[in-house]
C-alpha cells in the first residue's frame, strides 16, 4: 500500500524576508517579491521552475501576480487559507501536500502585510453593518457589549483562565520579558536593543483588563516567504534541508473566530488541541522529542493553555511552567527565540515559522543546542494550525 502519511515527504529550502518595520514605503506585493525572490536565491531555485503558491486569505497580494513577475510557466496549484493568524503554518501543510501528492514539485508560501502603515487590526472599526455576512452579523451579538477588539476579545478567556487556575498578571509578563529578551539580542527584531523588565511591564497601561499594552502583539510592516520542495531533492541542495514531519489544522465543537464563548469550559483551546494530537500522531513524537518551540504570542495570555495542550504542562499548570523560567533564555524549552509577535514583529505568524526554519537549520541568532525537532503552533481563538519541523 502506498505510503500516504505527510510526514518527511517535502522540506523547507528556501527562506526570505524583508526588514520589519512601521512603515515599509512600498507595496505589498514588492515586499511580497522581495521575500519570495530572496527565498528562491537562498534554495538556489530558478523562479520559473515554481509550480505552486500558498498565503493567508486576508493576504492582500495575488498568487498570480507574483507568478507573472516571477515568469512561472505552468502554476498548478494554489491555495489560499482563511482566519487570519490561524492559517500561519498551515501554508506550509497545504504546500507539503502538493509536494508530497505530485501536484506541484516546487511551492512558495509566502505572506505580506503593511498591517501598521496601511491597515490595523486592533481599531475596533471594521465595517461591519455595511457587510451582513454571517461573521459580521455573528459579531453583532458581542459589539454592543463592548467586545470591540482582538484584545477585549481574548481578555475574556484570560479572566476565565486565570479564575480557574490562580494564574495571574504577572504570570503574563513573565512570557512578555522573556520573548523581549530574545528580541533584544536579535538585529532583525523591531525592539532590538530593548529588554523589557516585569515592573515595566505591569506599568504599562491597560488595554483590556488583564491585558496591559505590553501583553499585546505589535502591529508590522513586512513579508516572509519560503520554499517547499520534496525531501530528496532537498538534499541537493544549497541549504540543510528542514524536513517537514507533520502539519495538521483544527477546529472543534463551539468554534467561533475569537469568540467561542459559549463552550463548557473556555480555559483551554480545544482546536489546538486537535492539533497537537495530530502533529504527535503525524510524527510519532511527543512534548520530549521537543528542543524549542514557536509559540503563537499575538496575546501572552494564551501562551499559557497552548503549553498545555501540547503537553509541556498539566492542564492549568503552565503558570508553573512560566514561573520556573522554563520558557526562557537557558530554559528547558525556550520559546520564541526570536522575540515572538511581541518582539520581533507581527507578520500573521510567517516570521515565526522562518525561526523554526533557522534552529533547525542552527543559524538562528538565539540558536538552541541541539535542536532536531521545533513545534509551531498558528493563531489562537480561531481555527488554527500547526508544524513540526526537524532535520532528516
Amino acid at each position: 500500500m502506498t505510503n500516504m502519511s505527510l510526514s518527511g515527504r517535502a522540506a523547507i529550502v528556501g527562506l526570505g524576508a524583508t526588514e520589519f518595520s512601521k512603515n515599509s514605503g512600498r507595496t505589498e506585493l514588492r515586499l511580497a517579491m522581495e521575500a519570495t525572490l530572496a527565498a528562491l536565491k537562498d534554495a538556489g531555485i530558478d523562479p520559473s521552475e515554481v509550480e505552486g503558491f500558498s498565503s493567508y486569505s486576508v493576504d492582500k497580494v495575488p498568487e498570480y501576480e507574483i507568478a507573472r513577475l516571477l515568469g512561472c510557466k505552468n502554476v498548478k496549484f494554489f491555495s489560499q487559507i482563511p482566519h487570519g493568524g490561524g492559517a500561519a503554518c498551515a501554508p506550509v501543510m497545504h504546500a507539503a501536500m502538493a509536494v508530497a501528492t505530485g501536484v506541484a514539485k516546487v511551492v512558495v508560501v509566502y505572506r505580506a502585510m503593511n498591517e501598521r502603515s496601511w491597515y490595523r487590526f486592533g481599531t475596533g472599526s471594521y465595517g461591519f453593518a455595511s457587510t451582513p455576512i454571517f461573521e459580521n452579523v455573528n459579531y453583532g451579538w458581542y459589539m454592543p457589549h463592548g467586545f470591540h477588539t482582538p484584545a477585549a476579545w481574548v481578555a475574556m478567556f484570560a479572566q476565565r483562565y486565570m479564575h480557574t487556575y490562580g494564574a495571574t498578571s504577572e504570570d503574563f509578563g513573565r512570557i512578555a520579558v522573556a520573548v523581549r529578551d530574545f528580541a533584544a539580542t536579535n538585529p532583525a527584531a523591531f525592539f532590538y536593543g530593548k529588554p523589557i523588565t516585569l515592573e515595566e511591564h505591569q506599568a504599562s497601561r491597560w488595554i483590556a483588563e488583564p491585558l496591559h499594552l505590553l501583553d499585546c502583539c505589535q502591529e508590522s510592516d513586512g513579508a516572509v516567504a519560503m520554499v517547499i520542495t520534496s525531501a530528496e531533492r532537498a538534499r541537493d541542495l544549497r541549504q540543510k534541508p528542514v524536513i517537514i514531519k507533520a502539519g495538521a489544522q483544527g477546529i472543534t465543537e463551539g468554534q467561533q473566530i475569537m469568540t467561542s464563548y459559549f463552550r463548557d469550559d473556555i480555559t483551554g483551546l480545544p482546536e489546538m488541541g486537535v492539533v497537537a494530537k495530530e502533529l504527535y500522531a503525524q510524527s510519532g513524537l511527543g512534548p520530549d522529542a521537543i528542543q524549542t518551540a514557536v509559540i503563537y504570542d499575538h496575546f501572552t495570555p494564551f501562551v499559557l493553555p497552548q503549553l498545555e495542550e501540547f503537553g509541556f504542562a498539566k492542564r492549568g499548570e503552565a503558570k508553573d511552567f512560566i514561573r520556573a523560567g522554563h520558557h526562557a533564555r537557558g530554559g528547558k524549552l525556550p520559546i520564541n527565540t526570536h522575540g515572538g509577535q511581541l518582539g520581533e514583529a507581527y507578520i500573521h505568524g510567517m516570521n515565526g515559522v522562518a525561526e523554526a526554519v533557522r534552529q533547525v537549520r542552527g543559524t538562528a541568532v538565539n540558536q538552541v543546542g541541539g535542536v532536531e525537532n521545533v513545534l509551531v503552533t498558528a493563531g489562537t481563538g480561531v481555527p488554527t494550525s500547526g508544524l513540526i519541523l526537524g532535520t532528516a
